[in-house]
């Protein structure tokens, strides 16, 4: 069993995943990175000052006692959130878009690439060298 897992893991397909995964991680994190700290800030002042990153929406209040201690939270809609996450997943979505529509072309170009044709079978090979001694002979 161990033998059998050792062939599965080391398949070049299975390898080749995991540095995908790995890639795409850090890729998401980068383009998280940016939203928040450049895209969100500079979109804000476009926007009449709105943050979007601390846009909260509340739904029910706190719920305090007479002590102004807590009793229930309060239910808060975190939109802000909710908005990086959705521009982060398109810009992720797009990049991976424009890369696999770039290993297709590639793919396409070398399907058109002419190949050499197939060498011809052994007998035909020797039938022509027997052709030629003949011919030299007479």
């Amino acid at each position: 069993m161990l033998k059998e897992f050792k062939e599965f893991a080391m398949k070049g397909n299975l390898v080749d995943m995991a540095v995908g995964f790995v890639m795409g991680g850090a890729f998401a994190t980068v383009v998280t990175a940016f939203i928040q700290g450049v895209f969100l800030p500079i979109l804000a002042p476009i926007m009449g000052g709105i943050d979007l990153s601390s846009l909260t929406f509340t739904v029910q209040e706190a719920v305090l006692n007479d002590a102004g201690e807590v009793v229930k939270e309060a239910a808060i809609v975190d939109l802000g959130a909710f908005i990086a996450a959705l521009i982060s997943f398109i810009i992720v979505a797009f990049v991976m878009f424009m890369i696999i529509k770039g290993m297709n072309n590639m793919k396409k170009k070398e399907e058109e690439a002419p190949a050499e044709p197939p060498a011809p079978p052994r007998q035909e090979i020797l039938l022509e060298e027997i052709r030629n001694l003949l011919a030299k002979q007479s």
